[in-house]
C-alpha cells in the first residue's frame, strides 16, 4: 500500500495518522528518557450503546427491580399503619405510579415537551400531548401498594411536579389505571419555575404533615421526590432513563 493510499485508508477508517518528513540517514534517535509514549484516550460509551443497555434493562430487569422495592414498601406500610394516628402515604406519579415508557421509547430517550403525539409507537411524541392522552399504564406493584394502604386506612396523596393545567388528564389517567379513592392530588403551579422539584415537593409534604397526617412512607423514582424530610421512610424505585433535580 503506497503512502498516499495508506493515508487515505487511515482517514476513511478514523485512524489517527502522523505524516512525517523523510529523515536524513544521520538523524539521531530520541534518548530513551525523551521517547514519546503511546497514549490511548478513554472515551465515554457511545450513546447508542447506552440506549441499547437501557432497552435491555427495561426488557429484562426493570420490572423485577421495581417490584422488589415496592414489596418492601407495602410490607412496611401495612405494619406501620396501625402504629400512628392519621397515617399517610405519598406517591409520585411519573415512573412511580404511571409508566411513560411508550413516550420514552418513541422519543428514543430524548425529551420533547411540545408537539403532537399521534404516531405511536413511533415518534416524535410531545410529552404534554402524551399526558393529555391519559393512556399511561399503571406500574402494577405501586397499584398494589396503593390498594393495600387504603385497606389499612392509610390516606394516599399523589404529589407530582405536573402542572395544574394537566389536572383533568391526570385524574382521568389515574382512574383508567385503577387508582381510585385517594385523599388528594397535588400538582404544581405553572408559575413555580425557579425552585427545584425537591424544594417544591418538600414544601408540599410539610403542608400535609401540618394538617396532622403522619407520612409513614414516601415513594418516588427520583431523589428529588424523596429528599427533604417529612416522611418516616422513603422508597426509591428504579429509573435510569432520566434525572430530575
Amino acid at each position: 500500500m503506497t503512502t498516499l493510499r495508506a493515508l487515505a485508508f487511515a482517514l476513511a477508517c478514523g485512524v489517527a495518522v502522523c505524516a512525517a518528513a523523510p529523515r536524513p540517514a544521520h538523524a539521531a534517535e530520541c534518548p530513551p528518557e525523551q521517547a514519546p509514549h503511546a497514549f490511548e484516550p478513554v472515551h465515554p460509551l457511545n450513546i447508542d450503546k447506552i440506549k441499547e443497555q437501557l432497552r435491555d434493562y427495561h426488557s429484562h430487569y426493570y420490572a423485577g427491580d421495581v417490584s422488589a422495592v415496592l414489596a418492601d414498601a407495602q410490607a412496611y406500610v401495612q405494619q406501620r399503619a396501625g402504629e400512628v394516628a392519621r397515617p399517610a402515604l405519598v406517591l409520585d406519579i411519573d415512573e412511580t405510579s404511571l409508566s411513560n415508557w411508550r413516550n420514552l421509547s418513541a422519543d428514543d430517550f430524548g425529551f420533547i415537551s411540545k408537539g403532537p403525539c399521534n404516531r405511536l409507537p413511533d415518534g416524535p411524541c410531545g410529552f404534554n400531548a402524551w399526558v393529555l392522552r391519559a393512556e399511561a399504564e399503571a406500574i402494577e406493584p405501586t397499584l398494589a401498594l396503593f390498594n393495600a394502604a387504603k385497606a389499612k386506612g392509610v390516606s394516599v396523596f399523589f404529589v407530582t411536579a405536573r402542572p395544574k393545567q394537566q389536572r383533568h388528564a391526570t385524574v382521568l389517567n389515574l382512574h383508567r389505571a385503577g387508582y381510585r379513592g385517594w385523599t388528594e392530588l397535588v400538582l404544581r403551579d405553572a408559575s413555580d419555575t425557579k425552585r427545584s422539584v425537591q424544594d417544591y415537593k418538600t414544601e408540599m409534604r410539610s403542608k400535609i404533615a401540618a394538617r396532622g397526617f403522619a407520612i409513614i412512607a414516601n415513594v418516588g423514582d427520583q431523589r428529588s421526590d424523596l429528599d427533604g424530610g417529612y416522611a418516616d421512610c422513603t422508597f426509591k424505585v428504579a429509573n435510569p432513563f432520566y434525572f430530575i433535580r
